[in-house]
């Protein structure tokens, strides 16, 4: 599903240049769960908003889908971005002003389904994460951290996306609770057959994924399967 070869980013800033991630080669198939690790500064959330789209390299290829994503401009990679890849993120990212309901049902209303199917998908999405019926019409600042995280991963899935990328996702989330969302990953992952990349600075976290791959200094320094996953 994901090549990534010899990736490079370099930022400029002035006369000064950082070189953010060096030459990483690494492939993920459909239907893997797997977690990128790394102290914070190591280039990991630059190498997920590469394979996230929300950013492109200054180097080497990223074949996403069989397709060399590289070189593609902003219209086509956001396209890509709303049917292909659903984001869930550690600030949960809703919107205040709207409700639960509203906020899982936004990616349908940006890639024009239709409405009749709007509200089916956004339903069967809430369901598929556990959220109480009576809290889909509230908002954000009226449910716990835990639901909102639910309510980000419900909008992340809403869309039936072949890749979620997670970034940090039980960051604000007490560890009981961390526990609940990487548990509702692994559901996705087993029943759905999504792949899941997860990113995190913490082994607890990484080792709920089956493969591991962890990064330094902009490069990948060991890449292995899981031999103390936690289910």
């Amino acid at each position: 599903m994901i090549e990534v070869q010899d990736i490079s980013k370099t930022y400029k800033v002035g006369d000064i240049e950082t070189q953010a991630v060096k030459n990483v080669c690494f492939k993920i198939e459909a239907g893997e769960f797997v977690a990128i690790m790394g102290p914070s500064g190591s280039g990991k959330s630059t190498l997920m908003h590469i394979l996230g789209m929300l950013d492109v390299p200054t180097g080497g290829k990223y074949i996403f889908d069989r397709k060399d994503v590289s070189g593609f401009d902003d219209d086509k990679l956001a396209f890509i971005r709303s049917k292909k890849i659903g984001f869930v993120f550690q600030s949960f990212n809703l919107l205040p002003r709207a409700t639960v309901f509203r906020n899982v049902m936004l990616p349908l209303i940006y890639s024009g389904v239709v409405p009749e199917e709007r509200e089916e998908k956004t339903r069967k999405a809430l369901v598929a994460v556990g959220m109480p019926e009576d809290r889909w019409h509230h908002y954000p600042n009226q449910i716990s951290g835990g639901q909102m995280q639910r309510v980000a991963i419900a909008r992340a899935l809403v869309n039936d996306p072949s890749l979620i990328l997670a970034d940090e996702p039980t960051g604000n989330l007490d560890t009981k609770t961390g526990e609940l969302v990487l548990e509702t990953f692994r559901k996705f992952n087993r029943e759905k057959g999504h792949s899941i990349i997860l990113i995190t600075h913490e082994l607890y976290v990484a080792e709920h994924a089956d493969r591991i791959i962890h990064i330094l200094d902009g490069m990948i320094v060991e890449d292995k399967k899981n031999g103390n996953k936690r289910t």
